[in-house]
């Protein structure tokens, strides 16, 4: 079998981990979206490719890719619905997910106008991407030198929920869950080390939510950022396509077995599941 990586970085653990099974019984390419020169030889398809990059150039690429027949984990249209937070909080609610109230805000300039905000707010930049923001903003003073650094940036708006400080991080691949507790990037001490977490000590909701998020997005490789909201009860925060999975035991062989089997059965989708929504460089 012909496996591609469509990435920038072949090198990154989980797909270094995933190459090293695969070969030397099946060939591992890499095709990096980002890269100037000719496109993909669309007469001689790999049996399957991997799409772990985000950029509108690998989407386009990976529709592209899919349009000519080639089955792409995740498609390209699931990956971009979580590279959008406004449709991601749209769709996770809609499905009747444990998603955080989710507001968008046309520009950081636009939420600083708003004066004083009632309580503590996360801001994030509502385009996921490399080097976004993801904030906590309590004032009309830290909103203000928010908008001062990225007056332009359009954002999404949650209500601060009051939490123990860890991030609950749930990853999923073919339908295999794996988990890890690390601190929230906006603790105050930053976020140190991940730490094991057994997939068994979850709550029963926990692990259904996030199950539930595949079915709901398309999604077969994805990660799902979930805060205890007191009592046990989950709420996600944030929803990732093929995230890193580091040091998850077990996680590299279930790619490759996922990845395997795709490239055997193929993978189609309808017309409406390949049109992928427009996703911004900003």
């Amino acid at each position: 079998m012909r496996i591609c990586l469509l990435t920038a970085d072949p090198g990154h653990p989980l797909l270094a981990a995933v190459t090293g099974l695969l070969t030397p019984e099946h060939r591992v390419e890499t095709l990096d979206p980002g890269a100037e020169g000719p496109g993909p030889d669309l007469s001689s398809l790999a049996d399957v490719y991997l799409l772990k990059a985000r950029t509108p150039r690998a989407l386009a690429l990976a529709a592209l890719l899919e349009e000519h027949g080639a089955p792409v984990l995740n498609s390209a249209a699931a990956t971009a619905r979580c590279q959008d937070r406004v449709e991601m909080a749209a769709v996770a609610r809609a499905a009747g997910l444990p998603f955080a109230g989710t507001r968008f805000a046309a520009t950081l300039g636009e939420l600083a106008a708003e004066g004083a905000p009632a309580g503590p707010l996360v801001i994030k930049s509502r385009f996921s991407r490399r080097g976004d923001l993801v904030t906590r903003a309590d004032s009309a003073v830290q909103l203000r030198e928010l908008a001062a650094d990225r007056p332009e940036e359009p954002v999404v708006v949650q209500e601060f929920t009051v939490n123990s400080g860890w991030d609950h991080k749930l990853w999923v691949v073919d339908g295999q869950l794996f988990a890890a507790l690390r601190r929230s990037e906006l603790a105050p001490d930053g976020r140190g080390p991940t730490l094991p977490l057994p997939v068994g000590e979850l709550p029963a909701s926990w692990t259904a939510a996030a199950l539930r998020v595949g079915e709901v997005f398309g999604l077969e490789v994805y990660g799902v950022d979930l805060l205890d909201a007191g009592g046990g009860a989950p709420l996600i925060v944030d929803i990732n396509a093929f995230p890193g999975i580091r040091g998850q035991a077990g996680a590299p062989e279930a790619l490759a077995a996922l990845a395997l089997r795709t490239a055997v059965n193929g993978r189609t989708g309808s017309a409406a599941e390949r049109k992928v929504p427009q996703v911004s460089e900003k």
